[in-house]
């Protein structure tokens, strides 16, 4: 089911723990492998980092967020989704359940180690990911959408053209190509479905009220506009909205107010009789941050 290789370790700056990182390879229900990178404390508890659209776990905030965590002394897992980074399968357009599926088999491996999983963590689609396996699984109880994008039918004009839907259902597909004109995959019709239909807002209602979200949103990201997070905030029962003035997509320029505000957050749900933990719904208020 799984292996491991080329161990490395560092030393905490806060706590003075030490973090080792363990090459794991987890099968999914699809018989495909899954790469992932554990920061092994020794902690209990471990936080699952999932990434965005055509990315992978070694691109920022999942790195540094790992990295973070670990400094605090809570074990982090980042991992490729098939079909993306050092993980097997073919990448798919839309695929949203399946890589629900992917992180499944992910919070099963944990669990057949006698791991407790503190919180799912997703960015971009992977921020989907997270609130989509909350919304039908309810073994975890701690949720971060970073920059998840609400409205599924946005988006696509920038990728496949505004005459998507013409010419796929003319062709039934649709090449995307790189600014050098190379190929790099192909949206079929039924890929490009996958996503149109894939209905945020129900998901959303379905996440029982024991499971706290945080959503944390950049205003000045143009790739998913602020408005997305701020839907969460009106359709998930126990959310809170943090957004980070002039965080672009990446958070380029705020990796460590986004670690902060993620790290707290997950930390107070570590202890479920903390006070600092809320499980109150605020759909009109938000946290703003100008760190």
């Amino acid at each position: 089911m799984m292996a491991r290789s080329n161990s490395t370790r560092e030393d905490c700056n806060l706590n003075l723990c030490s973090v080792h990182h363990q090459r794991v390879v987890i099968q999914n229900n699809h018989k495909e492998n899954l790469v992932g990178i554990l920061h092994e404390t020794g902690s209990e508890e471990v936080v699952i980092l999932c990434h965005g659209y055509r990315s992978c776990k070694d691109r920022i905030p999942m790195v540094n967020l790992a990295a973070a965590l670990g400094n605090e002394g809570i074990s982090a897992f980042r991992f490729d989704f098939a079909g993306n980074g050092d993980s097997e399968g073919s990448f798919q357009y839309g695929n949203y359940y399946r890589e629900v599926d992917d992180l499944r088999a992910v919070m099963q491996y944990f669990e057949h180690e006698k791991r407790s999983v503190a919180a799912i963590i997703g960015h971009s689609k992977g921020g989907n990911v997270v609130l989509l396996y909350a919304s039908r699984f309810n073994d975890v109880h701690t949720v971060v959408n970073i920059s998840g994008r609400f409205n599924l039918s946005r988006g696509i004009e920038g990728r496949l053209g505004k005459d998507y839907l013409h010419r796929i259902k003319q062709y039934g597909f649709i090449d995307v190509a790189n600014r050098k004109g190379n190929i790099e995959y192909r949206v079929t019709e039924e890929s490009l479905m996958d996503r149109l239909t894939t209905n945020t807002s129900a998901a959303c209602q379905l996440i029982p009220q024991n499971c706290r979200v945080l959503t944390i949103h950049g205003s000045a990201d143009k790739i998913v506009g602020m408005e997305d997070g701020m839907e969460f905030a009106k359709h998930i029962l126990n959310h809170q909205l943090h957004i980070i003035d002039g965080a672009d997509h990446e958070y380029t320029s705020h990796q460590n107010d986004l670690a902060s505000i993620v790290l707290h957050f997950v930390k107070a749900g570590s202890n479920r009789d903390s006070p600092t933990a809320s499980y109150t719904r605020a759909p009109d208020k938000s946290l703003r941050s100008c760190l």
